[in-house]
């Protein structure tokens, strides 16, 4: 309370007032430099931090989680085995038996190498096309299971005419279609039978296509649409030394023993994208089944900031799914405010990664704006030949069925799949002034970018602070900092309307109650909204686009989530916590 009163009657000039929440003195946020000196040639394509599991003691131990937090990424091979974990549950054709009308978005892309990204041209290009659509799960398993059965066909078409043993005829086992519509064998990698190319997994399965493709519907619009055909680059654009055709064919695992090559036929594949397993009524065996995880990565976790923020970010704080073909592409980007994140790779097939340290970041943003590509909102591509050349070294590594990849705080990533598989992935937040400071930055650089923050870091630090006891000196005072700030935010704007005679009505809020975001700017708007009907619904807005609207405010509703004081009561009560507290928790729980 002293500090309110100390800054009662401020407001009433109407500001400006600066809205950061950085602490004060701090830099505007901007992409940073690259380090230097730059790593020498030998070092910019180094190999990739990898654990290997094989015990249930190996994936609760403290020094998994110590060595993840000290990487930029890591991949940990065998984690399902180590924990038997039930990836079944996750293929396609559980999910099929579950919830076949369960919408998925999906996203149509040009199939391309890993390490080359054309346009329809021919031309080398950062931009990476991939139009939104949305459509089900039921739909794109029978497009999945498709695209597998042509795949097979045009190997056998390429193996009859080029075998020199059989005088151009060879004979394989068929793919049989069972009546329940599940595809068998010999049994494709996508149903889970074996094969006689190698070990196979059970893990999953896909629903077998009816004839004909599936229209996908365009939620915007509702219309329907049929992908059309691209123009793929001719094998004369190939880069010498790539070692891949660019254009005359895609060579894709369909498990961890056999490869199908697929032809050059110009076309688009689908990639099913953000599929929602928040519901934990719909979804309980899954989530269920990812409390085995040590804590250090689980969707839901005391020691997980994003479990405190106390409602669903879908894909951040809850578990989304990813159905792919080979050549799927996840392009490049950093997590939403710089938060790490999990992926499992379910399989059958491989994914393959790269990812760049987070001390780059600044470096990958102005090539994006060289190629004319916007970093933080746009699909892009890197081109592998201008990172090298350009002295940032890239991680490159495949993510086979059962392994998990850590990605830490800021490190940028993009991915494509090389064979068929499904991936589950979800961000965590450990309790770290790392973590929180990368977060809160990416927060104000987002503002100033004209971005909306997927993570609303002013409510989600009182948050923190109501439900959270913090002993790291360094994340109590960045918390405190924040708190600070916007509480004297509040206290200058409630001074601004008391001057004006505006009455404030009391809102109050629910543990469970989302934050609101401005209508216009989309910045997010914390314990004051200013409310006006729009287009017969009510609709929030920030301060400054209250008053652009209206200098007098009058046409609006002033609402308050919190009283001053209850700020101040959470704010005086937040303190740093001296008593030694319990070891991190790395079994289970």
């Amino acid at each position: 309370m002293r500090i309110i009163n100390k800054i009662r009657g401020l407001g009433r000039s109407g500001g400006p007032w600066w809205p950061s929440i950085l602490a004060e003195g701090s830099p505007i946020p901007a992409p940073p430099s690259k380090p230097y000196p730059p790593p020498s040639k030998d070092r910019l394509l180094p190999p990739t931090p990898s654990v290997y599991l094989e015990s249930r003691k190996d994936a609760h131990s403290p020094e998994l989680m110590r060595y993840c937090f000290s990487q930029s990424a890591v991949v940990i091979r065998g984690l399902a085995a180590a924990l038997r974990l039930d990836l079944g549950l996750f293929s396609t054709k559980s999910l099929v038996e579950a919830h076949p009308d369960h919408r998925i978005e999906v996203r149509t892309q040009i199939p391309q190498p890993p390490d080359i990204n054309h346009d329809s041209q021919g031309r080398t290009v950062w931009f990476c096309e991939s139009p939104r659509t949305v459509t089900t799960i039921a739909k794109f398993a029978a497009y999945q299971a498709r695209s597998f059965i042509e795949a097979v066909r045009e190997e056998k078409f390429a193996l009859s005419h080029h075998s020199p043993n059989t005088g151009g005829h060879v004979t394989q086992t068929p793919l049989n279609v069972s009546h329940s519509g599940v595809v068998e064998n010999g049994g494709t990698p996508l149903s889970g039978g074996s094969t006689n190319s190698g070990p196979t997994r059970k893990d999953s399965d896909s629903v077998t296509p009816e004839a004909g493709p599936e229209p996908l519907v365009d939620q915007k619009s509702g219309t329907t649409s049929t992908p059309v055909t691209p123009h793929l680059p001719s094998p004369d654009t190939c880069k010498p030394g790539t070692g891949r055709s660019t254009g005359t064919s895609v060579t894709s695992t369909a498990d961890s023993g056999s490869q199908i090559t697929r032809s050059a036929k110009p076309k688009y594949i689908r990639f099913g994208t953000n599929c929602d397993l928040s519901d934990e009524k719909k979804w309980f065996p899954q989530l269920h089944e990812l409390t085995k995880l040590p804590t250090f990565v689980r969707v839901v976790s005391a020691f997980n900031m994003l479990s405190h923020v106390g409602y669903s970010l879908l894909g951040m704080n809850t578990v989304q799914l990813y159905l792919k073909v080979p050549g799927c592409r996840t392009p490049g980007h950093q997590e939403n405010n710089c938060f790490c994140s999990v992926n499992i790779n379910i399989g059958p097939g491989d994914c393959e990664w790269f990812s760049v340290p987070e001390q780059y970041w600044g470096a990958i943003h102005d090539l994006c704006e060289k190629n004319n590509v916007d970093y933080l909102t746009g699909s892009w591509w890197p081109n592998l030949e201008t990172l090298y050349d350009e002295e940032i070294p890239v991680y490159r590594f495949i993510q086979r069925p059962g392994d998990l990849v850590w990605i830490n705080a800021g490190t940028v990533h993009w991915v494509q799949a090389i064979g068929w598989c499904n991936n589950i992935a979800w961000n965590v937040g450990p309790l770290t002034s790392r973590q929180y400071h990368m977060a809160l930055e990416r927060y104000e650089f987002n503002r100033l970018r004209g971005v909306k923050s997927i993570v609303p870091m002013i409510h989600f630090s009182w948050q923190l602070a109501k439900n959270v006891k913090i002993s790291d000196p360094g994340l109590y005072e960045l918390i405190k900092q924040a708190l600070l700030r916007s509480i004297v935010q509040s206290q200058l704007a409630t001074d601004f309307i008391e001057k004006l005679g505006l009455p404030i009505r009391r809102h109050g809020k629910r543990p469970d109650d989302v934050a609101h975001s401005c209508h216009d700017c989309e910045v997010e708007v914390f314990n004051l909204l200013y409310v006006i009907a729009q287009d017969k619904k009510l609709v929030v807005r920030c301060m400054d686009c209250a008053r652009r609207i209206d200098p007098s405010l009058r046409t609006f509703t002033i609402l308050a989530e919190y009283y001053m004081h209850e700020l101040s009561e959470i704010y005086d009560d937040f303190q740093l916590q001296t008593q030694p507290l319990a070891a991190y928790p790395v079994g289970k729980t």
